[in-house]
């Protein structure tokens, strides 16, 4: 059971959302625009927020930016709007995730532990076997996928440092979401060889709810940050129909 907020300003969908959600067995509050959803996060505290796009008083990208101000909470955007680079902005922005409209209850669920998962119950340690390495935390206790190994590695020009969660590029240190991160280095650790799409959801996202879309936006948002296009790779390359590979500049 968790405490969630939805904001969302359609009356019937609010409904919905509020009755899918308390079928679940979660404690739901609601707001019907922005900026009442912002005063609910300052006075209460809630495990995550479900947040529409198309608000009546301030557009919800401009909400999540403001939420992000005050608040870590874990954020869910349901929306309309299914345009890759609009996703791409949302989770720079600071969302957790996201459901394109119209969505079930059961995907709604889904989606929603996914995100609680991840934000609200890092893997706890685990005292090594004699002789095995501890478990590796990143930055702040933040568990890294079993996958990635701590060690720094260099891909070209590209610094990647599993333990501090930094990459830089030519020594210009990128901006990464925790996810474009968690890709990243996991790429980076099989530089040169193709990782299926397969692999990177068993891996990386480690969660059973996740579409194939949801990595294709993640790539994306990496070859613009950095500085490449799917159409002119330098290190992020598509190999249709097997996956992708993260190799050195030639």
């Amino acid at each position: 059971m968790a405490s969630v907020l939805v904001i969302e300003d359609d009356p019937v969908i609010r409904s919905s959302l509020l009755e899918a959600l308390t079928a679940f067995g979660h404690v739901v509050r609601s707001a019907a625009d922005g900026f009442g959803g912002l005063r609910e996060v300052t006075q209460t505290r809630f495990d995550a927020v479900v947040l529409d796009l198309g608000l009546p008083d301030i557009d919800g990208r401009d909400a999540l930016r403001m939420l992000r101000g005050i608040s870590q909470v874990p954020v869910l955007v349901a929306t309309a709007r299914d345009d890759e680079n609009e996703i791409i902005r949302l989770l720079d922005a600071g969302a957790d995730d996201y459901l394109v409209k119209p969505f079930s209850g059961g995907q709604l669920q889904a989606r929603l532990s996914a995100v609680l998962r991840r934000t609200h119950r890092p893997e706890p340690y685990r005292q090594p076997l004699p002789g095995g390495p501890p478990a590796v935390r990143g930055a702040g206790g933040a568990a890294l996928p079993p996958a990635v190994r701590a060690a720094p590695l260099r891909v070209g020009e590209l610094d990647i440092d599993p333990r501090a969660r930094t990459a830089a590029l030519a020594g210009r240190e990128l901006d990464l979401t925790r996810r474009e991160f968690d890709l990243l280095a996991y790429l980076g650790q099989r530089a040169g060889a193709v990782v299926s799409k397969q692999e990177l959801l068993a891996e990386v996202w480690r969660e059973p709810y996740v579409d194939d879309q949801t990595v294709h936006v993640h790539l994306s948002a990496l070859r613009r940050k950095l500085g490449e296009q799917a159409a002119r790779p330098r290190y992020l390359h598509t190999v249709r129909g097997v996956g992708f590979k993260l190799v050195a500049p030639r």
